[in-house]
Protein backbone atom coordinates (compact mmCIF):
# COMPACT_ATOMS: atom_id res chain seq x y z
CA UNK A 1 0.00 0.00 0.00
CA UNK A 2 1.01 3.79 -0.68
CA UNK A 3 0.00 6.77 0.61
CA UNK A 4 -1.70 7.64 -2.67
CA UNK A 5 -4.09 4.66 -1.50
CA UNK A 6 -5.94 6.40 1.33
CA UNK A 7 -8.79 8.15 0.16
CA UNK A 8 -9.30 12.15 0.99
CA UNK A 9 -13.06 13.41 2.89
CA UNK A 10 -13.24 16.95 1.50
CA UNK A 11 -13.66 18.70 4.39
CA UNK A 12 -16.48 22.09 4.34
CA UNK A 13 -14.07 24.85 3.57
CA UNK A 14 -12.72 23.68 0.50
CA UNK A 15 -9.70 21.49 1.94
CA UNK A 16 -9.38 17.44 2.18
CA UNK A 17 -7.52 15.23 4.51
CA UNK A 18 -6.91 11.77 4.31
CA UNK A 19 -9.35 9.86 5.37
CA UNK A 20 -6.62 7.14 7.34
CA UNK A 21 -3.66 8.96 9.72
CA UNK A 22 -1.33 8.16 12.45
CA UNK A 23 -2.18 9.56 15.98
CA UNK A 24 1.03 10.19 18.36
CA UNK A 25 -0.92 10.50 21.57
CA UNK A 26 0.68 8.87 24.44
CA UNK A 27 3.63 8.51 22.20
CA UNK A 28 7.29 9.01 24.37
CA UNK A 29 8.67 12.03 23.05
CA UNK A 30 12.07 10.99 22.99
CA UNK A 31 10.82 8.55 20.52
CA UNK A 32 8.46 10.50 18.53
CA UNK A 33 10.80 11.31 15.68
CA UNK A 34 11.36 7.47 14.99
CA UNK A 35 8.21 6.47 15.41
CA UNK A 36 6.89 9.19 13.20
CA UNK A 37 9.63 8.14 10.52
CA UNK A 38 8.78 4.78 10.23
CA UNK A 39 4.71 5.98 9.64
CA UNK A 40 6.08 7.87 6.95
CA UNK A 41 8.20 4.89 5.55
CA UNK A 42 4.72 2.22 6.08
CA UNK A 43 2.97 5.13 3.97
CA UNK A 44 1.07 7.78 6.33
CA UNK A 45 0.91 11.29 5.30
CA UNK A 46 -1.52 12.42 8.21
CA UNK A 47 0.07 13.23 11.32
CA UNK A 48 -1.99 14.14 13.92
CA UNK A 49 -0.55 15.67 17.68
CA UNK A 50 -0.94 18.22 20.42
CA UNK A 51 0.85 20.58 22.49
CA UNK A 52 -0.17 18.78 25.89
CA UNK A 53 1.10 15.39 23.97
CA UNK A 54 4.82 16.83 24.64
CA UNK A 55 6.10 15.70 21.26
CA UNK A 56 5.56 17.89 18.75
CA UNK A 57 9.12 18.54 18.20
CA UNK A 58 9.95 14.47 17.47
CA UNK A 59 6.79 15.22 14.76
CA UNK A 60 9.09 18.29 13.55
CA UNK A 61 11.97 16.27 13.29
CA UNK A 62 10.75 12.93 11.55
CA UNK A 63 9.36 15.91 9.27
CA UNK A 64 12.44 17.46 8.08
CA UNK A 65 14.76 14.49 7.96
CA UNK A 66 11.87 12.66 5.83
CA UNK A 67 12.45 14.32 2.48
CA UNK A 68 8.95 14.16 2.11
CA UNK A 69 7.54 17.38 0.27
CA UNK A 70 4.98 19.54 2.22
CA UNK A 71 2.28 19.93 0.04
CA UNK A 72 1.90 15.79 0.49
CA UNK A 73 1.82 15.98 4.15
CA UNK A 74 -1.07 16.84 6.91
CA UNK A 75 -0.11 17.49 9.84
CA UNK A 76 -2.26 18.89 13.38
CA UNK A 77 -2.19 20.22 16.57
CA UNK A 78 -4.37 21.34 19.38
CA UNK A 79 -3.99 24.17 21.83
CA UNK A 80 -4.37 23.00 25.68
CA UNK A 81 -7.04 24.03 27.11
CA UNK A 82 -4.88 26.52 29.83
CA UNK A 83 -4.08 28.61 26.27
CA UNK A 84 -7.67 29.27 25.37
CA UNK A 85 -8.59 32.97 25.24
CA UNK A 86 -7.65 35.39 22.90
CA UNK A 87 -4.06 36.80 22.97
CA UNK A 88 -2.69 33.46 24.33
CA UNK A 89 -4.28 31.50 21.67
CA UNK A 90 -1.65 32.87 19.07
CA UNK A 91 1.47 32.69 21.86
CA UNK A 92 0.60 28.64 21.70
CA UNK A 93 0.15 28.54 18.11
CA UNK A 94 3.25 30.24 17.37
CA UNK A 95 5.12 28.16 19.81
CA UNK A 96 3.40 25.03 18.10
CA UNK A 97 4.63 25.75 14.88
CA UNK A 98 7.69 26.67 16.17
CA UNK A 99 8.60 23.21 17.89
CA UNK A 100 7.04 21.56 14.68
CA UNK A 101 9.40 23.82 12.71
CA UNK A 102 6.80 24.79 10.20
CA UNK A 103 5.20 27.63 8.36
CA UNK A 104 1.67 26.62 8.68
CA UNK A 105 -0.17 23.44 9.88
CA UNK A 106 -3.00 21.59 8.33
CA UNK A 107 -5.33 21.74 10.79
CA UNK A 108 -5.83 23.12 14.06
CA UNK A 109 -8.11 21.81 16.98
CA UNK A 110 -9.30 23.60 20.28
CA UNK A 111 -8.64 20.66 22.30
CA UNK A 112 -11.41 20.46 24.58
CA UNK A 113 -14.42 22.76 25.35
CA UNK A 114 -13.64 23.34 28.76
CA UNK A 115 -17.24 24.66 29.42
CA UNK A 116 -16.49 25.96 33.14
CA UNK A 117 -13.52 28.52 31.17
CA UNK A 118 -16.56 29.51 29.05
CA UNK A 119 -13.70 30.95 26.69
CA UNK A 120 -14.01 29.08 23.14
CA UNK A 121 -16.24 30.92 21.27
CA UNK A 122 -13.88 33.64 21.51
CA UNK A 123 -11.04 31.10 21.39
CA UNK A 124 -12.96 30.23 17.94
CA UNK A 125 -12.65 33.92 16.39
CA UNK A 126 -8.54 33.72 17.21
CA UNK A 127 -8.74 30.65 15.18
CA UNK A 128 -10.38 32.42 12.22
CA UNK A 129 -8.19 35.21 12.12
CA UNK A 130 -5.13 32.01 11.98
CA UNK A 131 -6.94 30.69 9.29
CA UNK A 132 -7.35 34.37 7.41
CA UNK A 133 -3.46 34.61 7.61
CA UNK A 134 -3.27 31.70 5.90
CA UNK A 135 -0.89 29.84 9.03
CA UNK A 136 -3.39 27.76 9.50
CA UNK A 137 -5.48 25.66 6.23
CA UNK A 138 -8.45 24.23 8.30
CA UNK A 139 -9.89 25.13 12.09
CA UNK A 140 -11.83 22.64 14.07
CA UNK A 141 -12.71 21.65 17.35
CA UNK A 142 -11.95 18.17 18.99
CA UNK A 143 -14.32 17.01 22.21
CA UNK A 144 -17.08 19.01 21.26
CA UNK A 145 -20.98 17.86 21.86
CA UNK A 146 -24.13 19.29 20.32
CA UNK A 147 -24.79 22.25 22.81
CA UNK A 148 -21.32 23.41 22.51
CA UNK A 149 -21.43 23.11 18.63
CA UNK A 150 -24.37 24.56 18.40
CA UNK A 151 -22.97 27.76 20.24
CA UNK A 152 -20.06 28.15 17.69
CA UNK A 153 -22.40 28.25 15.13
CA UNK A 154 -24.89 31.07 16.21
CA UNK A 155 -22.28 32.85 17.96
CA UNK A 156 -19.52 33.32 15.32
CA UNK A 157 -19.66 32.94 10.99
CA UNK A 158 -17.18 29.84 10.50
CA UNK A 159 -18.36 25.91 10.96
CA UNK A 160 -15.61 24.15 12.21
CA UNK A 161 -13.94 21.92 9.57
CA UNK A 162 -13.88 18.77 12.03
CA UNK A 163 -14.70 17.62 15.22
CA UNK A 164 -12.57 14.74 16.51
CA UNK A 165 -14.34 13.09 19.16
CA UNK A 166 -13.94 10.00 21.08
CA UNK A 167 -15.24 7.24 18.82
CA UNK A 168 -15.54 3.25 18.71
CA UNK A 169 -17.99 0.42 18.34
CA UNK A 170 -18.65 1.03 22.03
CA UNK A 171 -19.53 4.57 22.37
CA UNK A 172 -20.50 5.86 19.19
CA UNK A 173 -21.93 9.36 19.72
CA UNK A 174 -24.55 9.34 17.75
CA UNK A 175 -26.11 12.51 18.53
CA UNK A 176 -22.83 14.15 17.80
CA UNK A 177 -22.14 12.22 14.47
CA UNK A 178 -25.68 13.29 13.40
CA UNK A 179 -25.16 17.06 14.48
CA UNK A 180 -22.16 17.05 12.42
CA UNK A 181 -23.48 15.38 9.18
CA UNK A 182 -26.44 17.59 9.33
CA UNK A 183 -23.90 21.21 9.22
CA UNK A 184 -21.05 19.85 7.25
CA UNK A 185 -18.64 18.72 9.85
CA UNK A 186 -16.13 16.04 9.24
CA UNK A 187 -16.31 13.47 12.14
CA UNK A 188 -12.57 11.89 13.46
CA UNK A 189 -12.66 9.21 15.62
CA UNK A 190 -10.20 9.40 18.66
CA UNK A 191 -9.39 5.96 20.51
CA UNK A 192 -10.78 4.35 17.05
CA UNK A 193 -10.17 1.02 18.65
CA UNK A 194 -11.15 1.72 22.45
CA UNK A 195 -7.82 2.44 23.86
CA UNK A 196 -7.54 -1.27 24.87
CA UNK A 197 -10.02 -0.53 27.92
CA UNK A 198 -13.07 -3.18 26.60
CA UNK A 199 -11.96 -6.47 25.29
CA UNK A 200 -13.64 -4.93 21.58
CA UNK A 201 -11.53 -7.10 19.50
CA UNK A 202 -12.93 -10.41 21.05
CA UNK A 203 -16.13 -9.51 20.13
CA UNK A 204 -18.01 -12.38 17.93
CA UNK A 205 -19.08 -9.60 15.77
CA UNK A 206 -15.65 -8.65 14.97
CA UNK A 207 -13.77 -11.76 14.88
CA UNK A 208 -16.12 -13.19 12.70
CA UNK A 209 -15.58 -10.51 10.33
CA UNK A 210 -12.29 -11.03 10.72
CA UNK A 211 -12.46 -14.61 9.79
CA UNK A 212 -14.49 -14.13 7.29
CA UNK A 213 -11.96 -11.52 5.40
CA UNK A 214 -8.40 -12.93 6.61
CA UNK A 215 -7.80 -9.61 8.58
CA UNK A 216 -7.02 -9.05 11.99
CA UNK A 217 -9.83 -7.72 14.17
CA UNK A 218 -8.03 -4.31 14.53
CA UNK A 219 -8.04 -4.41 10.71
CA UNK A 220 -11.66 -5.23 10.91
CA UNK A 221 -12.61 -1.70 13.44
CA UNK A 222 -10.35 0.82 11.53
CA UNK A 223 -12.28 -0.77 8.38
CA UNK A 224 -15.71 -0.27 10.12
CA UNK A 225 -14.70 3.67 10.86
CA UNK A 226 -13.43 4.26 6.85
CA UNK A 227 -16.86 2.98 5.92
CA UNK A 228 -18.66 4.91 8.61
CA UNK A 229 -17.28 8.10 6.62
CA UNK A 230 -15.00 8.75 9.82
CA UNK A 231 -11.50 10.16 9.47
CA UNK A 232 -9.18 7.52 11.56
CA UNK A 233 -5.46 7.65 13.17
CA UNK A 234 -5.03 4.62 15.50
CA UNK A 235 -1.56 4.46 17.29
CA UNK A 236 1.04 1.68 17.64
CA UNK A 237 4.91 2.31 18.54
CA UNK A 238 5.25 -1.51 16.71
CA UNK A 239 5.85 -0.92 12.64
CA UNK A 240 4.30 -4.36 12.57
CA UNK A 241 0.92 -3.29 13.84
CA UNK A 242 1.53 0.40 12.21
CA UNK A 243 2.00 -1.35 8.70
CA UNK A 244 -1.25 -3.44 9.97
CA UNK A 245 -3.54 -0.65 10.05
CA UNK A 246 -2.49 0.62 7.15
CA UNK A 247 -3.57 -2.34 5.18
CA UNK A 248 -7.36 -1.50 5.29
CA UNK A 249 -7.81 -0.47 1.91
CA UNK A 250 -8.14 -3.83 -0.23
CA UNK A 251 -11.33 -5.33 1.70
CA UNK A 252 -14.83 -4.41 2.60
CA UNK A 253 -16.95 -5.45 4.77
CA UNK A 254 -20.80 -5.81 3.54
CA UNK A 255 -24.00 -4.36 5.42
CA UNK A 256 -24.59 -7.54 7.88
CA UNK A 257 -21.12 -7.33 9.42
CA UNK A 258 -20.92 -3.37 9.32
CA UNK A 259 -24.27 -3.41 11.30
CA UNK A 260 -23.57 -5.97 13.51
CA UNK A 261 -20.31 -3.99 14.58
CA UNK A 262 -22.43 -0.92 15.19
CA UNK A 263 -25.18 -2.79 17.03
CA UNK A 264 -22.03 -2.90 19.65
CA UNK A 265 -23.26 0.68 20.64
CA UNK A 266 -23.36 0.63 24.98
CA UNK A 267 -22.51 4.09 25.66
CA UNK A 268 -19.30 2.87 26.83
CA UNK A 269 -16.88 6.15 27.01
CA UNK A 270 -13.98 5.04 28.23
CA UNK A 271 -12.17 8.37 28.74
CA UNK A 272 -13.16 11.92 30.17
CA UNK A 273 -16.01 13.25 29.36
CA UNK A 274 -16.28 16.82 27.93
CA UNK A 275 -18.49 18.77 30.65
CA UNK A 276 -15.94 17.53 32.80
CA UNK A 277 -12.13 18.35 31.58
CA UNK A 278 -11.75 21.98 32.21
Amino acid sequence: MTHSSVPRIQLNDGNSIPQLGFGVFKVDPDETARIVTDAFEIGYRHIDTARIYGNEEGVGKAIAESGIPREQLFITTKLWNDDQGTRSVFDAFDASLERLGLEYVDLYLIHWPTPARDRYVETWRAFEELRASGRVRSIGVSNFLVPHLERLLAETGTVPAVDQIELHPAHQQPDTVEFAEENGIAIEAWGPLGQGKYPLLEHQEVTDAAAAHGRSPAQVVIRWHLQRGFIVFPKSNRRERMAENFDVFDFTLDDAEMEAITALEREGRVSSHPEHVN
